[in-house]
């Protein structure tokens, strides 16, 4: 029983490795972007990530005195740290996902996308639809 659990776990990590790899495909063609406007707003980095969104994942590698906005653009444009954006925004909002049966990658695409009601936007399946078809994911 232990081994399957561990095996679970193993799975559902590759599955959102390859999930995030697509979503950064997506956006940037996974590469540090700067920042670009986007729907009246600048949107930066490899994730094309908004300050809201920062601030909402809890600011990671944010140094001492810095402003909330320069902390962001250079997180945005640094793979490990906006990935850890994402994985912490989506790991803060996937509660609301859970009574859509959606699968982790789903869930994760969606909030990317719209935001803490991502999983009950209509508008985020496209979304979706092309992450979906990038990892093969379900």
């Amino acid at each position: 029983m232990l081994r399957f659990a561990v095996f679970a776990v193993l799975v559902a990590a590759a599955v959102a490795d390859t999930c995030i790899h697509c979503i950064c495909l997506h956006e940037s063609g996974c590469k540090p972007l700067g920042c670009r406007m986007d729907v009246g707003s600048l949107s930066c980095g490899y994730y094309q990530i908004k300050l809201p969104y920062y601030e909402d994942c809890g600011q990671p590698g944010k140094k001492s005195g810095e402003s909330t906005d320069a902390a962001w653009k250079r997180c945005s444009d640094d793979l490990n740290c906006a990935t850890t954006c994402v994985q912490n925004y989506y790991n803060r909002y996937k509660g609301g996902c859970s009574t859509y049966g959606f699968g982790t990658c789903e869930q994760m695409s969606r909030l990317h996308n719209g935001g803490p009601a991502g999983c009950r936007n209509s508008g985020t399946l496209g979304y979706w639809n092309v992450i979906k078809s990038c990892c093969g994911c379900s």
